[in-house]
């Protein structure tokens, strides 16, 4: 079943799509290759297409999120929640050297 159908509607004002080719997001996922312990960012979760399989990889991963609709799916999923640091805000106007240390490369993805 398509992700798209779980009861949200793209808002055109955000600029949402939904991605929901599991071959393509195979593909991109594997491209990140996310490993335990890294620190990642996601802009624009939306429903979670990359964000479930890369939370499954790397245990912990922060997502910033502008729609309310969906940081409030995404707090409340019942595998994601537990992984995740919902940011609620613009990526645009997030400092990202925030999260960054010197120990750790911060990397930033999205869709």
């Amino acid at each position: 079943m398509s992700k798209t159908h779980l009861g949200h509607r793209a808002r055109k004002r955000f600029g949402q799509n939904f991605l929901n080719d599991e071959h393509i997001i195979e593909s991109i996922v594997d491209a990140i290759h996310p490993q335990p312990g890294e620190n990642l960012v996601e802009i624009g979760p939306g429903l979670a297409a990359l964000t479930e399989p890369v939370a499954e990889r790397c245990q912990q991963l922060r997502v910033v999120e502008l729609d309310r609709d969906l940081a409030d799916r995404l707090e409340t999923h019942p595998f994601l929640s537990q992984h995740l640091d919902v940011i609620r805000g613009d990526a645009m106007k997030i400092d990202f050297k925030a999260f960054a240390s010197p120990e750790q490369k911060l990397r930033v993805f999205g869709n």
